[in-house]
């Protein structure tokens, strides 16, 4: 994706396009019905989403044919994508300045190029039950008081650990400083279990360890001061490669790791499933997807956040995280919204039945009963601070970056020093 936010003169230049059709907005407000329908009175919408492992692979089209069953004069024209192929298809079709009608949105900076190129439907207007959502859901989507976006989903990156194993190495309670974690890395490696599943082939997860490591060194604010200079070469950011680099050097991850993917099988997630691996640092949706690709864990699973370094300045409390949401392109019929009202607002209690997504509705969180899933959620709501997936929260190129040169660390292809230099020469060209 180029470094710089295209216009939406270019992304209609690049696909031969010179008129978007009428938006949702100005339809709605004129009392309209969105895009003129079909000959025969019918609605048809493409949507995509990530849904290619349970419990969404089957959730997902149930609550789509719900609701094209209720309303049969729409139809509902649904692409399902791997994390990784969705992010690719997507960029191409952003390129070409024509988006699907509903697509996944994990919001910050990857939306808000999307939102400057005139792509997508501004929903503040139209959105009338945001108010029933919670805040911290809605804050990925929201930029200058705008929304762009209706969450689904929303949760934070903790470290998932079998209890089992930990048991096994003699560890009695999880880590509460990295002192600490470095420590069970290496009483689990003496007991002859791996520490820790990584899917480094895929990249995004390993980034989870640099950007937390950054928050619990620098602190959360530096972060937000280096992004907005565009400068992450800080000691703190330098520091917090380094610890990674210490957690690399025990060579805490599963043989192969490096070729490894998350969800597909033998990766990261069927690793920790399948109680090949002690550990792995995930998000909300962790438990699911090593049931799908792996096994059920069950009550040998465990969740705690990340643990905090000695002499940094960030706080305990603060989280890494964000969820998902789906964003409408620029005229999408309003029967999307209407249907995202339905998938959010009106299925909340079968989404958190699936025991695969946290809750966005106000006063939902009692309908969890899991108690792993309540330790996110107990721990997101004690938050002092919140901070979106680097690669999302920054403009593609430097994600991207991040991603990349994270990955490089891990793999011992870059220094601490020369990944935070890659990340600041991506954000000045961005």
């Amino acid at each position: 994706m180029a470094s710089t936010p295209p216009s939406r003169r270019r992304f209609l230049a690049l696909s031969g396009l010179t008129v978007l059709s009428a938006s949702l907005t100005a339809a709605c407000g004129a009392g309209g019905s969105g895009p003129v329908p079909a000959a025969d009175g019918t609605v048809a919408f493409s949507w995509w989403n990530i849904a290619t492992t349970e419990p969404g692979k089957s959730l997902f089209p149930q609550l789509s044919t719900a609701f094209t069953a209720a309303h049969p004069d729409i139809t509902i024209k649904t692409t399902s994508l791997e994390n990784e192929a969705f992010k690719s298809k997507l960029a191409a079709v952003t390129s070409s300045g024509r988006l699907p009608d509903v697509f996944q949105t994990w919001g910050g900076g990857v939306l808000r190029q999307q939102v400057d190129a005139g792509l997508v439907e501004d929903l503040t207007d139209v959105f009338g039950w945001a108010s029933d959502l919670t805040p911290v859901s809605l804050q990925a989507y929201r930029f200058e008081g705008r929304t762009y976006a209706v969450p689904y989903d929303v949760g934070m990156v903790g470290f998932w650990y079998n209890k089992k194993l930990f048991a096994e190495a003699g560890i009695t309670a999880p880590p509460a400083t990295w002192a600490e974690l470095l420590e069970d890395v290496r009483k689990l490696k003496a007991a002859g279990v791996t520490p820790i599943a990584l899917a480094g082939k895929e990249k995004w997860p390993g980034h989870f360890y640099w950007a937390y490591l950054a928050m619990r060194v620098a602190g959360l604010p530096a972060l937000g001061q280096a992004a907005a200079a565009k400068d992450f070469t800080g000691a703190g950011f330098v520091r917090a490669g380094g610890h990674l680099k210490e957690l690399v050097d025990l060579q805490p991850f599963q043989p192969g790791f490096l070729g490894a993917g998350y969800s597909t099988p033998g990766g990261q997630a069927a690793t920790m499933g399948n109680g090949k691996a002690a550990m792995e640092l995930m998000g909300q949706w962790a438990p699911s997807v090593q049931k799908d690709a792996g096994a059920d864990l069950g009550a040998d699973l465990g969740f705690f956040p990340f643990p905090t370094v000695d002499g940094g300045a960030g706080r305990s409390t603060d989280v890494l995280g964000g969820g998902g949401g789906f964003a409408l392109r620029k005229g999408a019929p309003k029967e999307a919204l209407d249907f995202l009202k339905f998938f959010v607002l009106e299925n909340q209690s079968r989404l958190l039945a699936s025991n695969g997504y946290l809750p966005v509705v106000k006063g939902a969180e009692g309908g969890l009963t899991d108690a792993n899933r309540r330790a996110v959620a107990d721990t997101l709501a004690g938050a002092t601070g919140f901070q979106l997936f680097l690669d999302q929260a920054y403009p593609p190129a430097v994600g991207q970056e991040v991603n990349d040169s994270v990955a490089d660390l891990i793999a011992g292809k870059k220094t601490p020093e020369q990944v935070t230099t890659a990340i600041t020469e991506a954000a000045k060209g961005a």
